[in-house]
C-alpha cells in the first residue's frame, strides 16, 4: 500500500515524523483503504476499469435491485464482502471544497460529478449522494443511478 493524499494539516509531535495520509491506494490501485473510518472502497465507479493511476471507460448505472445483485456478485467472485455503501459511510468520502465532482479524483479517479446508490432506503425511496456539490437526497429507487462498492476493514 501506499500513500496517495492526506487530509491530516497538522505536523505530528516528534522530530521526523509524519501525519499519517488518510487514504492509502491498495499497490494494484484497486482499492483504497480510507484511515478515518476504517473503510476500504472500491477505487472505481462500478462499469469502470481501475488502473495504477487512472481509470476508463465509462460508469455503469442500475436501479436499487441491480445496485444490490451487483455487490453480491462482486463479494462472491472476488470473496471480499463489497456491499453498498450506508449513506453517512459515502457522505464521509466527500470533498466539499471541490465541484463536480465533490471528490478527491487523485484518489478516486474518473468519479462522475452525479448521484451514487446508499444501502439506506427510506421506504420506496432510496438515499443518494451526489458528488456534483456533495448533497444528499432520496429519489425513487427505480432510478438508475452510480454505484461504488465499499467494505469494512
Amino acid at each position: 500500500m501506499h500513500n496517495e493524499t492526506s487530509t491530516e494539516q497538522k505536523q505530528a509531535d516528534g522530530a521526523g515524523t509524519q501525519p499519517s495520509a488518510r487514504f492509502v491506494i491498495s499497490e494494484d490501485g484497486t482499492e483504497v483503504i480510507d484511515n478515518s473510518t476504517g473503510l476500504i472502497w472500491r477505487r472505481n465507479t462500478e462499469g469502470m476499469t481501475v488502473s495504477i493511476d487512472d481509470c476508463s471507460g465509462v460508469p455503469a448505472t442500475y436501479d436499487l435491485n441491480g445496485a444490490l445483485g451487483l455487490a453480491a456478485k462482486e463479494a462472491k467472485a472476488t470473496g471480499k464482502a463489497w456491499r453498498l455503501p450506508k449513506v453517512e459511510e459515502l457522505s464521509s468520502i466527500v470533498d466539499m471544497s471541490r465541484k463536480d465532482p465533490s471528490i478527491d479524483q487523485t484518489v478516486f479517479p474518473g468519479t462522475p460529478g452525479s448521484a451514487f446508490f446508499t444501502a439506506s432506503p427510506d421506504g420506496p425511496l432510496s438515499w443518494f449522494v451526489s458528488f456534483y456539490l456533495g448533497k444528499v437526497f432520496s429519489e425513487y429507487s427505480e432510478v438508475p443511478n452510480h454505484v461504488r462498492l465499499v467494505r469494512s476493514n
